[in-house]
């Protein structure tokens, strides 16, 4: 099973490196989008932008393996979970689950499940998470969660992983958890609140020159087409940073298994070894004290 864990892993490290530049900076897109997207007057021009004055209903995505065997993988994750529940104290919470193992938040913390999605061992295509996606964006616009989550585990190393809450819906460039895969964040990733801030400060009021974004064809139909598609890249990378992370987990407690399966051989042979020598000498005794009988 540990080698089974090893190839399965190092396949799954491959494909969240190769991924994780691009779902990084299509986020900064998305943060750029964010910013551009606003009127003259500070309107959101999209409703994906529009942040919900009063946070009633949260909903939680939340990524968990299908199988065991995995330590403290799904435990760590589901803990993450409710911690961050408790944090945004919102009156009602619901779950999206991707994963068999994410059900123990109704079974154990009682917590309303709105859907659960298969989840495959080895994920291809973008194609596989756009039904959680579309289920998300259409409440969020439906007015039935105001916040969306994503609850996933970051890849840092093979030996460590960390889990991670990361606000998907609203879109807002304030928040401090802004990309995925912190240990492999691009250089080029520079776009942050006060980023914005010294750029607006040099350029808008100094009396320079005053710029702003041209759309086409418009506003409305661009970022139509553009936040959903990324919001898909971004649960994709959530996905991929789990999966990299299951196997890590699962090859790791493996090894650990076969270390204590070793150690417990060694026990028991060493054991056997003296309860055999044991018989030996008893025999021998017998032996000697027969022989000694029999001379005198």
């Amino acid at each position: 099973m540990e080698m089974v864990s090893a190839a399965k892993m190092r396949k799954a490290i491959e494909a969240v490196l190769k991924t994780r530049s691009y779902a990084n900076l299509s986020w900064s897109t998305v943060l750029n989008l964010a910013k551009a997207g606003n009127d003259q007057a500070g309107r959101a021009l999209h409703p994906l932008l529009v942040k919900r004055k009063r946070v009633e209903k949260v909903a939680l995505i939340l990524i968990t393996s299908n199988r065991g065997f995995c330590g403290g993988f799904n435990s760590a994750i589901v803990k993450k979970a409710v911690e961050s529940i408790k944090r945004h104290q919102a009156n009602a919470n619901e779950f999206i689950l991707i994963g068999k193992k994410g059900a123990v938040v109704h079974k154990n913390f009682g917590f309303e499940v709105a859907a659960d999605f298969p989840k495959l061992d080895y994920i291809n295509e973008v194609k596989e998470v756009v039904p959680v996606a579309r289920l998300a964006i259409d409440d969020y616009l439906s007015g039935k969660y105001d916040k969306v989550m994503v609850v996933y585990t970051d890849y840092v190393n093979a030996a460590k992983q960390t889990p991670r809450v990361k606000q998907l819906l609203p879109i807002e460039i304030n928040e401090t958890e802004k990309y995925l895969g912190v240990a492999g964040q691009d250089t080029r990733l520079g776009l942050d609140k006060e980023f914005i801030e010294e750029k607006e400060k040099q350029h808008l009021t100094s009396g320079e020159f005053i710029y702003e974004y041209t759309f086409e064809p418009s506003p409305a139909e661009v970022l139509d087409e553009m936040l959903p598609r990324l919001i898909e890249i971004q649960l994709y990378q959530a996905l991929l940073e789990s999966n990299a992370s299951e196997h890590s987990a699962r090859m790791s407690a493996m090894h650990q298994a076969t270390e204590a399966a070793g150690d417990m051989v060694s026990e028991l042979t060493l054991s056997f070894n003296k309860a055999r020598q044991a018989a030996i000498t008893s025999e021998i005794a017998e032996i000697s004290a027969g022989a000694n009988a029999l001379a005198e």
